[in-house]
């Protein structure tokens, strides 16, 4: 039986905590891990572990191909204390941002509803934090020992997380959760009163220019005027009053709004740091509102992470997130189909058959497909989707063409809740997100007394699993295929308490 003591669905301070059982995927297990190692140091502030990245070289000469193997050690430095964090959506009130206010709000209250399966218990299945696991060992009879990722190290538990944001809409929490039409309405119902709390979202900067002309009608809670210094610093002051407000330690800003349409690169307009900050002084029709809302989160030392399909990270972007050391990821949740051509497409190819072509048809609903119906902003999809497998296949080698015999077709149908798969993505993003910017490394060498520790850098690839098209450092290949996106958050996150990474190996069982 699932305990009923105080159990921490609402923050520390809460005098609302419920007797009622509380479901595993929302429970809290301080220091569930101990590591006891050489590799690894705890101090009352950090935990700091050695880690050895083993890799290789390769010499290809006249088909012959040269290995070899690397190995450098780092050291990894992680804050123990998680700090009080907000998240702040841009597109609060739509249908992701809603269901994500709501879905926290009834694990924080621990409400129960009623549907026509019974009684339902609220709780963060679907979240790979918080519901899936990470093998970290075997206990004394051999058997594998498993722990939720989220133990691993200290994150922050979706509960505590203060809530807010931006929307062009101005409807009220409670009568957006209600115009979503995705929780079912005895949960509507309790949740509600809670939701109103939060109020209206903070007027959002709209631009009739990049999403589709279908959505002005809801655009009646946006920050006045065409001046894009203005909106910017508009947005910088939100997120401080936020800051204050909730006292917090970090704000991750994520953009949860309407598919933008792309960008066009242009030389001296958004191909630099600097020539970004003079386009939006200029006003420069370029800027996107994403663009000002990542600007913005940088300059205020904030992270941002886009879950949209957009380009909203142009060239000036990154140079000024290195120049600021302040974390930036995207891009667009990885949630339905995309995942699923994914993981058929690594089968196949695995298994030694090279698909020749990949097919597939996305209805889809709410105002998500509405704004979608639109060529410019459906483009951007497009292109999101369009490589979700290319590093998988680039590697394998092609059979003859036999004309239709070499054809065969996997036809899978599949109907789901939309903001319902992206909800615990948007959670993972922001508490992972919320981590990394805790943890900092350093090269170990003769001279590591000499060096200081640095924070990662400022683009986080380590979020790649929840998205669908990644952003990785500028001149490093992207990785699509979900075994290694998962293998790398695995190790990383193990490397941070000095573990090595495990393996299917099992050499203890196929030895003497």
């Amino acid at each position: 039986m699932a305990p009923t003591i105080s159990s921490g669905l609402n923050t520390p301070e809460s005098e609302l905590e419920s007797i009622l059982t509380i479901h595993p995927t929302a429970l809290r297990r301080p220091n569930a891990i101990l590591v006891q190692s050489v590799n690894t140091r705890y101090t009352q502030d950090h935990i700091t572990a050695t880690f050895h990245n083993r890799g290789a070289t390769v010499d290809v000469s006249h088909g012959q191909f040269t290995v070899t193997p690397t190995i450098q050690s780092y050291e990894f430095q992680t804050q123990r204390t998680v700090g009080k964090t907000g998240l702040m959506m841009i597109g609060v009130g739509g249908n992701n941002g809603s269901t994500l206010c709501a879905t926290i709000l009834a694990n924080r209250h621990n409400i129960t509803w009623h549907t026509k399966s019974g009684i339902q218990h609220p709780n963060y299945i679907g979240s790979v934090l918080r519901a899936s696991t990470v093998r970290i060992g075997t206990d004394g009879t051999g058997k594998d020992v498993h722990v939720p990722i989220s133990d691993i190290l200290p994150m922050v538990h979706p509960n505590d997380l203060a809530l807010g944001g931006w929307d062009i809409s101005g409807v009220s929490m409670d009568k957006a959760m209600e115009r979503a039409k995705v929780l079912d309405y005895d949960l509507q119902r309790q949740v509600a009163p809670h939701m109103a709390l939060l109020g209206k979202p903070l007027p959002s900067i709209y631009y009739p220019d990049f999403i589709a002309a279908n959505q002005e009608a809801r655009a009646d809670n946006v920050i006045a005027g065409t001046d894009k210094q203005a909106h910017l610093e508009h947005i910088r002051a939100d997120i401080r009053k936020f800051r204050e407000d909730n006292s917090l330690d970090r704000c991750v800003v994520f953009w949860t709004a309407n598919t933008e349409r792309y960008s066009n690169i242009i030389p001296g307009v958004n191909d630099t740091a600097d020539n970004l900050l003079a386009a939006i002084k200029e006003s420069h029709s370029e800027v996107s509102p994403s663009t000002l809302f990542a600007v913005a989160a940088i300059l205020e030392g904030e992270p941002f992470v886009n879950g949209a399909p957009q380009n909203t990270f142009v060239p000036g972007v990154i140079e000024l997130a290195e120049r600021h050391q302040s974390f930036i990821g995207g891009d667009d949740l990885k949630s339905g189909q995309t995942k699923l051509k994914s993981v058929l497409a690594e089968f196949l190819v695995n298994a030694g058959i090279k698909p020749l072509s990949i097919a597939s048809y996305n209805h889809l609903g709410n105002n998500d497909g509405h704004n979608l119906s639109a060529e410019p902003q459906f483009k951007s999809k497009e292109i999101s989707k369009s490589s979700v497998v290319d590093d998988m296949a680039k590697g394998e080698h092609p059979g003859p063409h036999r004309g239709d015999q070499n054809t065969s077709t996997i036809n899978i149908f599949n109907e789901c809740e939309d903001s319902l798969l992206a909800t615990p993505l948007i959670l993972d993003l922001a508490i992972l997100t919320e981590l990394l910017t805790r943890i900092k490394y350093r090269k170990v060498s003769a001279e590591i007394h000499k060096q200081e520790f640095a924070p990662l850098y400022p683009v986080l690839s380590l979020l790649s699993y929840m998205l669908k098209a990644p952003l990785v450092k500028p001149g490093t290949e992207v990785v699509n295929s979900l075994n290694r996106q998962r293998n790398a958050l695995e190790t990383f996150l193990k490397a941070c308490i000095g573990l090595e990474s495990n393996t299917d190996l099992l050499l203890e069982t196929r030895i003497w």
